[in-house]
């Protein structure tokens, strides 16, 4: 580099003799409301081996997993919790009633899959609630899955137990 700047002075009869750029103008595209004929936004999530079907609306917060009540499907209260957390982060507990269909893995996995499924239907019923959702780490699907049980082996790693004789 042949012209090379030793000193503010320098700096500001180069700045001088070089043209400013026009204004650059960013252009902000706004996430619009996804909403179907009858008002409710659809999301899909997913947890380990687990995949829920979400659908939210505006209601008094009653939530329906497969058919029951929340209460009954989700027993555990820590479960319970668990699908409370968007709604707590979002600031609207009690305002959507929750309907979701929820398949594969354990009742931990599906709690998370519709934990999972009412952030993204959420952030699609009103974007504005996106950021706090995002922060809170609940749009990023928990890819951890069992790993595979692999041929010469007791488990996925296991090995069989060493006999020297």
């Amino acid at each position: 580099m042949a012209d090379q700047v030793n000193s503010l002075e320098e700096l500001g009869q180069v700045a001088e003799g070089v043209e400013a750029p026009e204004a650059v103008v960013e252009t902000v595209t706004l996430r619009e409301p996804v909403r179907d004929e009858l008002g409710r936004s659809y999301a899909t999530g997913k947890r380990k081996d687990a995949v829920a079907r979400v659908w939210i609306k505006p209601g008094s917060g009653k939530v329906t997993v497969n058919g029951k009540e929340m209460n009954t499907y989700f027993a555990r209260p820590v479960l319970q919790m668990i699908l409370a957390q968007p709604f707590t982060v979002a600031g609207v507990t009690g305002q959507f009633d929750v309907m979701a269909t929820v398949k594969g893995g354990g009742l931990s996995g599906q709690a998370g899959a519709v934990k999972h499924g009412i952030s993204k239907a959420l952030q699609l019923y009103d974007p504005s609630l996106r950021g706090a959702l995002k922060a809170a780490g609940f749009l990023t699907r928990d890819s951890r899955v069992v790993e595979r049980k692999k041929y010469g082996k007791a488990k996925a790693r296991k090995s069989f137990q060493f006999s020297k004789r």
